[in-house]
């Protein structure tokens, strides 16, 4: 196992980041110019490292001695780093997608008059620091105190307005988190290590670090407490906080959904299920299938209530509800290709969610709409913004070219091979729920007609801007068309060449 400070470098890119970001609040160009490169530094870093972890290595740097390790049981405490293949998968998802959502952020912000930019700008590179820290932790320590930064550095950007309904969705977004990581992950944590002597991740996804003899009783009570404690995952029935979290502004929502913080709760759970359990210890205890039927249950509801939901970012965050579980439901199969799905859904859904919320910023920033009602024949009006939106929309469903098909396959061909016919009509069923909820807003953009009468727009119908300056049949602007573009042509390029993504998990489940 090597020692590399790239890792430290990779933490402290965006950590150093927010320090600058809060010292040129007041020169905004260049407050943007230095997220822009907090980003790109990250992600040099983050990439750099990929060689190494294609080569089978493991780097690993210890931050700080916690505990010492003794002479008998019990090997200490640390704040440690490494990288491998897992935790490749969703640092460079992240650190990516973090520079376009820098230029993003900044054309709907500006555009959209938004107050407190550079606490924006500060929390949000604060947040890439706890979703790396956590990506990159080598011990389950490490990966709790990452997982806390994400919450609290995250908290301000969902009450981001100050207004009533602000407040209300960030105190049910930190109570929940907060609440249940403290009740449930805290005391799991300090029981493995009595058990094990050990926080440190296991060196393979097999073995897990729980010793042999322990009560079966007990190690079931520690793996529920993990799925339901790390909440950031979605997983019902703690899954409120995230549709309440959609008060916060559409970048913020991004980041919510596609870059840091579900992302953080579901790669937690995964790191969990295969590095302190093990497969052969879930194998053994029959975990594993019972498992994917508990999650299947937020799959299929979050679905149903997407279904039911005609604001467009409540619709997408209860389709994040859903996808969310599709990783675990993945893993939880313990056979390779069910794991490889799992993992590489990860990143599928990272780039094909961030560009639906960039694609409902887009439409509000422009002409003012939240409700899927109000969006037929917009598509006509913005055709590149509802194109990027039907690209993204075919990865969530699950259809070819895109790289949701992708993780769907691998998972359907898993629940074949682990027998189980119930998880492979989960799957079947759920995308079908999937093409319910997307399919009518894509043909509704494109298709519909609008419910106001032309006249009643015929200063618009000019090109005339509304009260605010918006112009309602106008494109997006550059600065918000072109990140979901590009987020749009790499998903699609992740169905095409998934290698990219499963050179990293190949190796995980064998």
């Amino acid at each position: 196992m090597e020692s590399d400070p790239r890792l430290l470098y990779a933490l402290l890119a965006p950590l150093i980041g927010a320090g600058l970001v809060m010292a040129t609040g007041k020169k905004p160009n260049l407050r943007e110019a230095i997220s822009f490169l907090a980003a790109c530094t990250l992600f040099g870093f983050v990439a750099s490292l990929a060689p190494d972890v294609l080569d089978g290595k493991t780097v690993h740097f210890t931050v700080c001695q916690i505990l010492p390790a003794t002479d008998g049981f019990y090997k200490g405490l640390s704040l440690s780093l490494r990288a491998d293949g897992l935790s490749m998968v969703f640092a460079l998802a992240a650190s990516f997608l973090w520079i376009i959502a820098v230029f993003y952020a900044a054309g709907y912000m500006r555009g959209h008059h938004e107050p407190n930019q550079t606490r924006f700008n500060t929390c949000f590179a604060l947040a890439l620091f706890g979703a790396v820290g956590g990506a990159f932790s080598d011990n389950l320590l490490t990966l709790y105190f990452f997982y806390e930064v994400v919450s609290v550095s995250t908290y301000p950007l969902v009450a981001h307005h100050q207004d009533e309904e602000g407040y209300a969705g960030g105190q049910k977004y930190l109570v929940y988190l907060t609440t249940t990581a403290k009740a449930l992950i805290l005391p799991a944590m300090v029981l493995i290590y009595v058990l094990s002597g050990t926080l440190d991740f296991a060196a393979n996804a097999q073995t897990g670090i729980l010793p042999m003899g322990v009560h079966n009783g007990v190690v079931i009570a520690l793996y529920a407490a993990c799925i339901l404690g790390f909440a950031k995952n979605g997983v019902m029935p703690f899954h409120n906080w995230l549709p309440s979290a959609m008060v916060a502004p559409t970048p913020v929502s991004a980041l919510l959904h596609a870059v840091a913080v579900v992302k953080i709760g579901v790669f937690s759970t995964v790191r969990v299920m295969l590095y302190v359990f093990g497969t052969d210890l879930m194998t053994q205890l029959h975990l594993g299938l019972p498992t994917a039927c508990f999650v299947s249950i937020t799959i299929l509801l979050g679905s149903v209530i997407a279904l039911s939901k005609d604001n467009l970012k409540a619709r997408l965050a209860y389709s994040t509800v859903s996808q969310l579980s599709y990783v675990i439901l993945g893993v939880a199969l313990l056979n390779p290709l069910g794991i490889q799905g799992g993992i590489f859904h990860i990143a599928a859904h990272a780039f094909s969610k961030i560009t639906l919320f960039f694609c409902a910023g887009a439409i509000f920033v422009t002409c003012h709409k939240k409700d899927i009602s109000e969006m037929a024949g917009l598509g006509r009006k913005m055709p590149w913004t509802f194109g990027a939106f039907a690209l993204a929309s075919l990865s969530m469903i699950g259809a070819p070219p895109v790289a949701g098909f992708i993780s769907k396959l691998y998972m359907l061909v898993g629940s074949l091979d682990a027998g189980s016919y119930f998880i492979l009509a989960v799957l079947i069923v759920s995308s079908l729920l999937n093409a319910a909820y997307f399919a009518p807003v894509v043909y509704q953009a494109f298709f519909g007609k609008p419910a106001a009468a032309a006249a009643g727009h015929g200063a618009e119908a000019h090109g005339h801007g509304d009260a605010h300056g918006h112009h309602e049949h106008g494109e997006a602007a550059l600065s918000m068309l072109i990140p979901l573009w590009i987020s749009a042509v790499i998903s699609v390029v992740l169905g095409f060449y998934p290698g990219l993504i499963m050179q990293f998990v190949e190796g995980i489940a064998k």
